[in-house]
């Protein structure tokens, strides 16, 4: 989990992240680890970096006090946000690792709460589809 914290910490990216969620539009480069995916899908160096191994990858991501709190933080700023349009927030391609993201944590969930809160971003920009690349994956 450290690869984690230590890319959101380094040079204020998290509040950098949350910041810009609460306005509404990402403008910096930060998804791979605030909103990472199940291996396998990026190609990028970034992306392999920040991908999650597996549920219990994910599982133990939840459970870390940092970064637990803060993917379930960023979920909550996205369902207050006016509109349903992941693509005005992220752009298309981080609207896609967004569904990833949100397939991936929300199986993994072991908590009723949290899988509640990532059904409902899914919910809102998406319809509650989830990702069929990631779900080929878990």
């Amino acid at each position: 989990m450290d690869r984690f914290v230590e890319a959101q910490d380094a040079g204020g990216a998290y509040d950098a992240a949350l910041a810009e969620l609460r306005r509404g539009r990402k403008v910096s480069h930060w998804m791979w680890f605030v909103f990472p995916q199940i291996v396998g899908l990026g190609r990028s160096a970034m992306a392999q970096r920040y991908a999650v191994s597996n549920l219990g990858e994910a599982r133990a991501y939840l459970a870390d006090p940092v970064l637990g709190q803060r993917l379930r933080e960023c979920c909550e700023v996205l369902l207050e946000l006016p509109g349903a349009d992941a693509e005005s927030v992220f752009g298309g391609i981080d609207a896609i690792k967004l569904r990833s993201c949100l397939t991936l944590f929300g199986r993994a969930a072991e908590v009723e709460l949290d899988r509640q809160l990532f059904t409902d971003v899914l919910e809102k920009y998406f319809d509650g589809a989830e990702d069929p690349a990631t779900l080929e994956r878990i």
